[in-house]
């Protein structure tokens, strides 16, 4: 009777404890389901073009010598590019348009090979400096002047000449555009979902493409010598039209009508 007594005393406790679990921690005995998203969306991709004229001129050009000693060609580089510089501002190029682009020394050595020793040496023979000028106008007419200009006074390298588009022409580009391309995703979203009878709710997200500039194309490039330089620059330079593209990516909330 005492154990039976005991027995009941013990299954009370086990049961007491199990309630008071259950109390405290109620999710414990809850059963999760996974409900389906009534959500319904369609992702669309729109685009803007448009070509327009460039409005930035670069020349990149500059002098290049070989002196017997490091001082005498900085020297001697230094008196022609004052001489250019000054030349530049006769033809219209301000000097908030002119900017260093490189300027570089280095030896320059002649290397020998000795029959009789079997060996190869080198000696110095001089040093080489090149200094080039970057000239970024607006003034697009310039570009034969400033070429032309710029050789009679010295200039014995052109590295490249082309035309592209300032960066403020460029921001209001970027922002026409992008009103552009985003109409032209809705006006696609709305003839897709003509025929199926849906319609545009709102948007879910919208992601942006970098602004599609195309990399400046050189009307020239290269190094050439002061003589095929005057042939090249009493010839006009031209610019043209630059295609510009951006897109976005736009997911629409949808719905039945």
């Amino acid at each position: 009777m005492k154990k039976s007594k005991q027995l009941v005393i013990a299954m009370l406790a086990v049961l007491a404890v199990s309630v008071s679990f259950g109390a405290l921690y109620p999710e414990a005995n809850a059963q999760t389901t996974s409900v389906p998203s009534l959500e319904k969306t369609l992702s669309v991709t729109g685009m803007a073009t448009t070509s327009v004229d460039p409005d930035l001129l670069t020349v990149n050009f500059g002098i290049e010598i070989q002196k017997p000693t490091a001082k005498q060609a900085l020297e001697e580089n230094s008196k022609m590019m004052k001489s250019v510089i000054s030349t530049l501002k006769t033809v219209g190029v301000t000097e908030s348009e002119i900017s260093t682009s490189s300027l570089s020394i280095y030896p320059v050595y002649e290397y020998i090979n000795d029959e009789f020793l079997g060996i190869q040496t080198r000696e110095l023979v001089g040093y080489n400096v090149s200094n080039i000028l970057s000239v970024e106008t607006e003034k697009l007419n310039l570009a034969a002047n400033i070429i032309d200009n710029g050789v009679n006074a010295g200039v014995n390298r052109v590295d490249s000449v082309y035309y592209s588009l300032s960066p403020q022409k460029q921001m209001d580009l970027k922002d026409d555009l992008l009103e552009q391309a985003i109409t032209n995703a809705e006006s696609k979203a709305q003839k897709a979902l003509a025929p199926l009878d849906h319609t545009i709710i709102g948007v879910k997200s919208i992601s942006l493409s970098e602004f599609g500039m195309p990399y400046p194309q050189p009307m020239f490039s290269g190094n050439f010598a002061a003589a095929e330089s005057k042939i090249m620059s009493s010839t006009p330079v031209f610019s043209s039209e630059q295609d510009i593209t951006t897109s976005v990516q736009i997911v629409f909330l949808i719905g039945s009508n």
